[in-house]
């Protein structure tokens, strides 16, 4: 059953964060519908995506912030950000920087799609990784 949110409470108090406190974050490309990627927010990343108008994550790999594009250059400006009728996943609506969001090179993470054989990549390589990283 749907959890309404409770408008009398603070933003982010009204989101329902994980055991972990995560929540998970879906960016979507503003402008073309895009889904470019999936990712962990915790209360201080996405407080720090609202303050400074770029997207912050929580890395689980890394246990830290990471501020999308820090390494790439590939940020994500936030135009706007939604919540699901239960507040427990966000959707950013971003602009893409460079047009590049997986960290592949790709312009989305999801660039799999299943066929006949299994799992195949269907979408090209913009950017060999090895020049987007160090």
């Amino acid at each position: 059953m749907s959890k309404d949110l409770n408008p009398e409470l603070n933003w982010l108090d009204a989101l329902h964060f994980n055991e972990e406190g995560l929540i998970p974050a879906i960016a979507q490309d503003a402008k073309s519908g895009v889904i470019l990627m999936q990712a962990w927010m915790n209360r201080e990343s996405l407080g720090l995506t609202v303050k400074t108008g770029h997207a912050v994550y929580w890395s689980r790999s890394r246990q830290k912030l990471w501020r999308k594009g820090e390494e790439s250059g590939h940020e994500q400006k936030v135009h706007g950000l939604r919540t699901d009728c239960d507040g427990d996943t966000i959707l950013l609506l971003v602009e893409q920087v460079g047009g590049i969001a997986c960290h592949t090179g790709r312009q989305s993470c999801f660039f799999y799609a299943l066929n006949d054989t299994g799992w195949v990549a269907v979408d090209p390589v913009l950017r060999d990784p090895k020049e987007m990283y160090r």
